[in-house]
């Protein structure tokens, strides 16, 4: 690759001297199909007739998903089609990886053979995805016209650096795709352990019956308040630190099913949120106790020690003989959240109340055992942690190449 020296300014910005600006609608770039959605009672699930797509609740990251066909299609994307959504919300961007019949959610582009390259303008239109959403119109339901369609403009290199681009930008997802597959993977199997190791331990030949199900014959059952302390400490923010500065946790901050905590909020006492009142100190476990099916758990880390959490949660603490870690795995598990549901008040944010939390049963191994179960499950978290950093490190490599490569900032040699 070489860094840009002669450019021009047109009314996308500044582009290579040598690249043109081209429209959607110009007929001699590509045609534009933009869907129709057939009778409902030629829908089936089949798979008679064409593949259907209504909207891009289909999409996946790349390509669709196919789970609906019609029998008599109406509007036909071919295989590399583009397919755009043009009914709120708009602007997602897909390719057709066979031929589909698609509803009125959606538009195909089909560029022309050796003048626009597929993979090209679909990298170029994800990267200017924004620019749809202020094309779009209506106040209240927001849609892509098709002459809107028509003066979308967009900055085209010679064929071959289209070709060359898209290809650089395909192995980056290439390479993302295959992090995706052993993330997927590693999930698989983390879950089947976690429903072998939480119900049945390791080495158990005896079990018995107990109100939670089956578990190994010597395992106890313990209510969460036997088990650890809930809600141990709690500050006056206001009155506490003023103008002092203090880390926060509110249930944005905890990821749903993964327990992780991502960067904290820093607050001025002052400022405290009316929610942020509950200390945590580090192998504190914190339980959402709003719609706590979504799973936003998290085990409190050494670094986050004293810091402050929403009343949105629960504080466990656990006691002597409870290894926090497994409390959290099995904060995870169908056994406490089918018990969450059970228990849960409230329409629109159903939520648990403190004394819901502290009736809620787990199965308690011995020590020795809980530290085991918590091992093998922490492995598999630490691997899945590294797939998604590497993930993350792809996806700013790809961003910083298509910023360069698609607004010709660096040039690819052909």
């Amino acid at each position: 690759m070489s860094k840009l020296t002669e450019c021009k300014q047109t009314e996308i910005g500044e582009i290579p001297k040598d690249w043109n600006i081209a429209y959607l609608g110009d007929s001699k770039l590509a045609d534009l199909i933009m869907g129709q959605s057939p009778p409902s009672a030629t829908y089936n699930k089949v798979g008679e007739g064409l593949p259907f797509l209504q909207g891009n609740a289909e999409f996946g990251d790349k390509y669709p998903k196919l789970v609906l066909y019609c029998s008599e299609p109406i509007k036909i994307a071919e295989r590399g089609d583009i397919l755009v959504s043009v009914r709120a919300p708009v602007g997602d961007i897909n390719i057709a990886d066979t031929r589909l019949c698609i509803g009125r959610g959606l538009a195909a582009i089909r560029p022309k053979a050796n003048i626009l390259h597929n993979n090209f303008l679909y990298y170029h239109l994800r990267f200017n995805k924004s620019r749809f959403e202020m094309l779009s119109a209506g106040s209240t339901f927001k849609a892509i016209r098709r002459n809107e369609f028509d003066l979308y403009n967009i900055s085209l290199p010679s064929f071959p650096e289209q070709r060359k681009i898209a290809e650089i930008l395909s192995i980056v997802d290439e390479a993302i795709e295959k992090v995706d597959e052993a993330i997927e993977k590693t999930e698989r199997l983390k879950k089947g352990l976690m429903q072998e190791l939480l119900t049945k331990g390791i080495g158990h030949k005896e079990f018995k019956d107990t109100e939670i199900g089956r578990i190994p014959k010597e395992w106890e059952i313990k209510r969460l308040s036997d088990v650890t302390e809930i809600n141990k400490e709690a500050k006056d923010l206001p009155a506490d630190y003023s103008n002092n500065r203090f880390f926060y946790i509110d249930i944005d901050t905890v990821e749903n099913n993964t327990g992780n905590i991502r960067q904290a909020k820093e607050i001025i006492g002052k400022d405290a949120p009316s929610r942020a009142r509950r200390v945590v100190h580090y192998n504190d476990v914190i339980m959402s106790t709003v719609r706590p099916y979504l799973k936003a758990f998290a085990i409190i880390l050494e670094s986050h020690d004293s810091y402050i959490c929403s009343t949105g949660f629960a504080v466990l603490t656990g006691k002597e003989l409870l290894n926090p870690h497994y409390l959290l795995y099995m904060l995870f598990s169908k056994v406490v959240i089918t018990q969450c549901n059970k228990m849960m008040v409230g329409g629109q944010y159903p939520a648990l109340n403190s004394q819901q939390v502290s009736q809620i049963v787990i199965p308690v191994p011995s020590v020795f055992e809980q530290k085991k179960i918590a091992n093998v499950l922490c492995t598999l978290d630490r691997r899945l942690e590294q797939l998604r950093r590497k993930k993350g490190k792809f996806e700013k490599i790809k961003r910083g190449l298509m910023n360069d490569l698609l607004t010709g900032k660096k040039r690819v040699r052909v």
